[in-house]
């Protein structure tokens, strides 16, 4: 795999990353280990985390994600060959077992998540570090529009910034960015760096699949591409549900039958069905399997840094891996884009 330069940093990643979420849930940390031996076999190098994983959040798992890798770290002595990114969970008030429930993007906060992360994962350096979703009222997680009556007491980002440089100037991080964000929240992160003289973030971390485009047209053009702020491209089998194996079977074992609707409602709307229905016989038609034509087609969009991939199983793994070799015909990507057109957006 040719590797890409994360926004202005010198971090060269795989187009593939590894997402490890399922670590502690639904994967042992034997299975963990395999998946990650596995990964670095086929040239991953870049494997993302969080504090708050695995999911589906719990108070029993929390922080067990980053126990597993950091169980592997100290196993096979691989810390220099991959470049590691972990997350800062934002405020959320459900989430009361995540650094007693006064987590948030202030220095202490911040501060007090690194160090835990660093503990767990077993190593003395993070890469890349996310700020999970913002401290700000933003509708995210399948929220359609923004809500001024949600609006609540925010840690500006500025102080975010200032935390965060101090981090790096300790060199517990090597560089940072964002997750879940909007538009004015990364022209904001970028303007108070450039005002203020602190770290500037290299990436955002946001959903994107066929289900869910809203990145090409709300950041791409005026804000990432032209601030050189690489995606990561997180979710790109919306749920499993883009594999169509609930299609075949609405019970087949995965997120969506394993964990509460309420966690995931967006990939249930019928619009989603709807598209993942055509998505699949368009794949079929054309000699492939859904999941392969999902993943080949975010692997092949220009401006993404880095697909973060997730499996159950080695088995899931490989084909998600072998996607990359892929390449959609122009008749397919334009069959897609027609799709798209009818049905927009369903799982945003």
């Amino acid at each position: 795999m040719q590797m890409k330069t994360l926004g202005a940093t010198p971090l060269k990643v795989s187009p593939i990353c590894l997402g490890t979420m399922t670590f502690g849930e639904q994967n042992s940390e034997a299975d963990a280990h395999s998946q990650l031996d596995y990964a670095l076999e086929r040239g991953i190098n870049f494997i993302d985390t969080a504090e708050m994983y695995p999911v589906m959040p719990r108070a029993e798992t929390q922080g067990a994600t980053e126990r597993f890798i950091g169980s592997w770290l100290r196993k096979t002595g691989r810390r220099e060959r991959i470049v590691l990114a972990t997350k800062a969970a934002g405020p959320n008030p459900g989430l009361t077992w995540v650094r007693g429930g006064a987590q948030n993007l202030d220095a202490g906060n911040i501060r007090a998540a690194v160090e835990a992360s660093l503990k767990r994962l077993q190593t003395d350096h993070i890469d890349l570090y996310q700020m999970h979703w913002p401290s700000r009222n933003v509708p995210i997680f399948g929220a359609s529009r923004f809500d001024p009556d949600k609006e609540r007491p925010c840690v500006a980002i500025e102080d975010t910034l200032a935390a965060l440089g101090a981090l790096i100037d300790a060199g517990k991080i090597g560089h940072i960015g964002v997750s879940n964000e909007s538009a004015w929240g990364v022209s904001e992160y970028i303007k108070q760096a450039e005002m203020t003289g602190l770290p500037r973030i290299a990436t955002i971390q946001n959903l994107y699949n066929l289900t869910a485009r809203a990145f090409e047209t709300q950041l791409l053009d005026e804000t990432c591409f032209r601030e050189n702020v690489s995606l990561l491209a997180y979710s790109p089998l919306a749920f499993g549900q883009l594999s169509a194996k609930y299609l075949d079977d609405p019970r087949a074992p995965g997120r969506l039958t394993r964990f509460p609707a309420s966690w995931s409602p967006r990939y249930l709307r019928p619009g989603v069905l709807a598209a993942v229905q055509e998505y699949a016989q368009l794949a079929r038609t054309n000699g492939m399997t859904p999941a392969q034509m999902a993943l080949a087609w975010c692997y092949s969009r220009w401006f993404v840094a880095s697909t973060i991939i997730g499996a159950t199983t080695l088995a899931q793994l490989k084909e998600n891996i072998d996607a990359f070799e892929v390449a959609l015909p122009a008749q397919v990507v334009e069959a897609i884009d027609a799709i798209h057109l009818r049905i927009t957006n369903p799982g945003q």
